[in-house]
């Protein structure tokens, strides 16, 4: 018998590298899907993320064995206070990709919004709207400046995270009315989604620092009896090439990578966050004062995280026409208190 060789897939997903620290706490979303609507209308929206809990729903996919029965789900609470549209962004397609036009400010920006931005002392905001009009022909997406505003719920943070938010349906036209009529005015979740719609979720995940190959990478322990390491890796490549390949897994920073999952289904739309609040508060934030999302499944990123939603970019192809019916939401203490 001559020796076999032994073969194993390779450990953990190379899709996602390099597996660094993200920029920013703030999510980016780099792609806007185009929707077929007449009227115009935002493809996002923002919220902070509370807590978890359960919910009892019917079950109303069709496909479903529980089709009819009362499930239950883990579900999200996501707190979403209006978001202030404070500016107007215009953008031309060049052989670069997008870039910035022009754009223009709401006339008296509140004092808080001096924490995220410097200000000039008061904007021409006429003047701006002027210069938009005049190059609408070259415009190919109009998006809105929108600031979250923290103060109206429970966080300790006042400064408000600053998040631009594109306008899909109807016309260039169209969308800069749409656009002028929202400008320095608030804009509620109802505006924007409605219950049991899909939305994409984008948020940077819980951060987890430096940690080794077997965490990081989920590489096997070695044996016991191997000499000097058991949970690092066996080889660190070939012979040749003479370099260190990319793909090796080796020790690093796990988490706060930034991640967009798609087709999060929203339960249910509220306007009072003492409906969702688990006896005690969330662990890490405290009671739901406002406003709030309840979204089906879990969301990445941490408690107090900004979470940004958008209009699905590829959205599942049937999709149940009533809202869902939730039957009990659980307040339930997760402190066992």
């Amino acid at each position: 018998m001559g020796h076999r060789k032994t073969h194993a897939p390779r450990h953990g997903s190379l899709a996602y590298l390099p597996r660094k620290r993200a920029k920013s706490p703030v999510a980016r979303i780099r792609y806007w899907p185009t929707i077929e609507s007449d009227a115009p209308r935002l493809l996002g929206f923002s919220g902070y993320k509370a807590g978890m809990t359960y919910v009892f729903t019917i079950e109303d996919r069709k496909r479903s064995p529980h089709f009819g029965k009362e499930v239950m789900k883990a579900a999200t609470i996501l707190e979403t206070p209006p978001l202030l549209v404070c500016g107007i962004r215009t953008y031309t397609k060049t052989p670069y990709g997008l870039q910035n036009q022009t754009e223009a400010w709401m006339k008296d920006p509140p004092a808080i919004l001096d924490r995220a931005l410097v200000l000039p002392e008061s904007f021409d905001t006429d003047a701006m709207l002027e210069k938009i009009e005049q190059s609408i022909d070259q415009t190919v997406a109009i998006r809105v400046v929108t600031a979250t505003q923290p103060t109206q719920t429970n966080l300790a943070k006042k400064k408000p995270d600053i998040s631009e938010i594109q306008i899909g349906g109807g016309t260039i036209q169209q969308q800069l009315e749409y656009a002028k009529q929202l400008l320095g005015k608030t804009v509620t979740p109802e505006e924007v989604f409605k219950d049991g719609q899909y939305t994409d979720v984008a948020a940077i995940t819980v951060g987890k620092g430096y940690q080794g190959p077997v965490k990081r990478w989920g590489v096997t322990i070695l044996q016991h009896k191997g000499r000097k390491t058991k949970r690092g890796i066996a080889t660190l490549g070939p012979w040749n090439p003479h370099h260190l390949m990319y793909s090796v897994a080796r020790a690093g920073q796990m988490g706060y990578h930034q991640r967009i999952e798609f087709n999060k289904r929203i339960l249910k739309i509220g306007k009072n966050g003492k409906e969702v609040t688990v006896k005690g508060g969330f662990i890490r934030y405290g009671e739901v004062k406002g406003p709030y999302i309840l979204i089906e499944g879990s969301v990445p990123g941490t408690e107090k995280r900004q979470i940004r939603l958008r209009v699905p970019a590829r959205p599942p192809t049937e999709i149940p026409e009533a809202p869902p019916q939730v039957t009990y939401i659980s307040l339930e203490s997760p402190q066992g208190k």
